[in-house]
């Protein structure tokens, strides 16, 4: 069945564990840039599925970030994009800091990451 949703992601957890299965849009950008990539699909008329601050993981200290938007276009939707540019000025107001951390935390990070959006697939395809 096809999925309503897509998801834009720089987490290549993300990409191995749903390639096959989801749309995934795939960047190697940084979590801000991935909030941008939301924020222009949104002004193309998709909306947000997913909080794009979800979980108890500041921006600053992880470097990656899946996002859930609609498939479908229609018009602007002015809550999605309110919250998306209020992500990007808090995500603006952190000291980057995940690049300090020895290799085998950023495991730990995309688990982090999967694990938020999995529950929100869980939500999206049970509704």
């Amino acid at each position: 069945m096809e999925k309503e949703y897509m998801i834009i992601t720089n987490n290549p957890l993300i990409r191995e564990k749903l390639g096959e299965s989801h749309t995934i849009i795939y960047k190697d950008i940084s979590y801000e840039d991935v909030l941008k990539e939301v924020r222009d699909r949104i002004h193309e008329g998709h909306r947000l599925l997913s909080h794009p601050l979800s979980g108890s993981v500041k921006p600053n200290e992880t470097p990656y970030k899946s996002v859930m938007i609609s498939k479908g276009k229609g018009e602007i939707d002015e809550g999605s994009l309110a919250i998306i540019e209020n992500a990007i000025q808090a995500c603006r107001k952190f000291v980057f800091k995940s690049d300090r951390y020895k290799p085998e935390v950023y495991e730990d990070f995309r688990l982090i990451d999967w694990t938020l959006l999995e529950s929100g697939i869980a939500s999206a395809d049970a509704g």
